[in-house]
């Protein structure tokens, strides 16, 4: 379990985030399409993984768009945003915000929340996914990970892609 803090205040996470090394736990997300996909549809990918409580808040939507920004640049990688949101809400965000460079995935059947460590277990955002960037090499092993340590805050970009930069 980790701690990290919502607006100032102390909230957890039902576990941690798969350590650096390790090799990334599978997933079933679904895309807007309303398919399940995991690690398979992003074989022989460098995975950035953009984890965020909701696309329907500031924070989020800048990381996803600031992801989207730099991800145009990125050779054989996937920049995945996942969060709880429906893939309705999803697609809407990403038409709307002319995201075209990241894919949105959704949480709402699956375990993932809970399989790579960031589900909220308490404050009134319990359920939700804590913010972090897990970055996954083409072989599926997990190379970078951040938790945020406040929610409203975005993430250390630079260290993100600093990480992609010396994997080329």
């Amino acid at each position: 379990m980790a701690t990290i803090t919502f607006q100032g205040k102390p909230i957890n996470t039902i576990g941690d985030l798969p350590a650096v090394g390790d090799k990334a736990p599978d997933f079933k997300l679904t895309n807007r399409k309303m398919q399940d996909v995991g690690l398979a549809e992003f074989a022989g990918k460098r995975k950035v993984m953009n984890i965020v409580p909701s696309l329907d808040t500031p924070t989020c939507a800048t990381s996803t768009r600031k992801f989207n920004e730099k991800a145009a640049h990125l050779d054989n990688t996937a920049v995945l945003t996942i969060s709880a949101d429906l893939p309705f809400a999803q697609a809407r965000f990403c038409e709307i915000e002319g995201i075209k460079h990241v894919t949105a995935l959704s949480t709402f059947r699956s375990s993932f929340a809970h399989d790579y460590g960031v589900q909220l277990l308490d404050s009134i955002l319990a359920g939700l996914t804590a913010r972090a960037i897990v970055i996954i090499d083409e072989n599926d092993q997990v190379i970078y990970t951040q938790l945020v340590s406040e929610i409203a805050d975005e993430p250390d970009y630079v260290s993100a892609l600093a990480v992609l930069a010396h994997k080329d």
